[in-house]
């Protein structure tokens, strides 16, 4: 499992160099304009998605007599990535960029502070996720705002027919619609049980254990389950830990109940999985179920979104948010901010959501139970625990709580999944522990 070590600065020279593809949209334009701001969207994946974001800049636009321009920037081949690392080596660019879940802490110092938005913002909107501050906050300093669009949790997407038949659990009865959830006996052990059972019946759970991002999600939800962490909060190694021998435990008997293939699994095998009808359950946000409406809806209709299991430790859900980051050198930075906090209203984030069918989470506590999410289907009420209204669950990152510029590396190299895929395939405890220590002192240096 050889892989390449490679510095920010070297991140940061090396694609600079690299231009992305910008999908222009209209501009806004006023005879009395009060300057101009762009922004650089996420190139949302869902049909229309794009069409609010525009709305609502053009929106507050024409009250504000601001001259605006648009760019959808995909995120296929990194170019939203690309994008951040030459703007922020060239210091020109967007106003405002729409950046992935670790990407503020990497561009720490080039971003306006923004604790002016985001203060009055908790106090409207109800407190940020324990992930949305790790990932958007240094040293007390707010980097970026959080963005609707992209957020997401992924979490356990179960058929309901699969499950009550092979595993002897209704899904729809644990997680009701419109209700409080029942998940007391949901837990990692009985998690592994219906895994095992649908296995047995030919319905295996569609988890990879590949090195993109879906995988690395489940293994950190899992590992944090267990309290397990391999760098601990302040930066000290904790590797060889207890809870990090039964993290590794319980994901060897998992992956021996897993489709065979998984381990070379990117983020698009899990929804072929669901999709095609093979699998009784995976984790992700409601991507694949969307696209089943479309080609299975056979399998759409017997879909349910629903929290995950309870480990030790606690019940973890892996979060991953976008965000808006205002670059410091930013020509307009209080028009920026103005447009920030319209996109981060109440009015605007719901709309945000019901655009995307229900797929875009908000990160704040008091934007869980828009009627999206209770009425989206089928079957209605599919969606409506998706967003943990209940509170249940704590959002989570892999490889948190280690500090940002080590928690990134060890997410991007997929620590976890190599740890659990070495363990499952042979090598002694001690030499997997051994390994990962060596790997965690290397990311420490860098």
């Amino acid at each position: 499992m050889s892989r390449r070590r490679l510095s920010r600065r070297q991140f940061v020279a090396a694609t600079a160099l690299s231009s992305a593809a910008l999908i222009s949209a209209p501009y806004v334009r006023s005879a009395r304009a009060a300057g101009t701001v762009s922004i650089g969207f996420w190139d949302h994946w869902v049909p229309g998605a794009n069409k609010a974001s525009t709305d609502l800049v053009n929106e507050w636009a024409a009250k504000e007599k601001v001259e605006v321009s648009i760019d959808y920037i995909t995120s296929n081949n990194k170019k939203i990535e690309l994008t951040a690392a030459a703007e922020a080596q060239a210091k020109s660019g967007h106003d405002i960029l729409q950046m992935p879940s670790w990407w503020p802490q990497a561009y720490a110092e080039q971003l306006e502070p923004l604790n002016d938005i985001m203060e009055p913002l908790i106090k409207q909107n109800g407190a940020v996720n324990g992930t949305t501050s790790y990932l958007g906050q240094s040293g007390g300093k707010w980097l970026a705002v959080p963005a609707t669009p992209g957020s997401q949790i992924k979490g356990p997407c179960s058929r309901i027919d699969l499950m009550k038949k092979f595993a002897n659990i209704d899904v729809q009865e644990m997680y009701p619609a419109g209700a409080p959830p029942k998940d007391d006996n949901w837990t990692l052990d009985t998690f592994l049980k219906a895994a095992e059972a649908c296995h047995k019946a030919g319905a295996s759970f569609g988890i990879g254990l590949g090195e993109t991002t879906d995988s690395v999600d489940t293994a950190g939800a899992i590992f944090q389950s267990f309290g397990a962490e391999l760098v601990n909060a302040k930066g000290d190694l904790t590797v060889k830990t207890d809870a990090v021998r039964q993290a590794l435990e319980y994901y060897k008997q998992l992956i021996a109940v897993l489709p065979p293939d998984a381990p070379s699994w990117d983020d698009a095998s899990n929804n072929k999985w669901l999709i095609s009808g093979k699998g009784a359950l995976i984790m992700n946000p409601p991507s694949a179920w969307a696209v089943a409406k479309r080609d299975a809806p056979q399998v759409a209709e017997q879909c349910w979104t629903h929290g995950c299991p309870a480990g030790p430790k606690g019940r973890f859900a892996p979060f991953l948010p976008y965000f808006w980051g205002l670059w410091s050198f930013s020509k307009n930075k209080a028009a920026a901010k103005s447009l920030l906090t319209h996109l981060s209203q109440p009015s605007s984030i719901e709309k945000f959501v019901q655009v995307s069918g229900g797929y875009d989470l908000p990160a704040y506590a008091n934007m869980t139970k828009f009627k999206t999410w209770a009425e989206e289907g089928p079957p209605k009420g599919t969606l409506y625990h998706y967003p943990d209204p209940y509170n249940r669950q704590k959002m989570s990152i892999a490889a948190s709580p280690a500090p940002p510029k080590i928690a990134q590396q060890i997410y991007f190299q997929a620590t976890l999944t190599k740890m659990a895929l070495r363990y499952a395939r042979g090598e002694k405890m001690e030499a997997t522990l051994a390994w990962a220590e060596s790997e965690c002192e290397g990311f420490m240096r860098s």
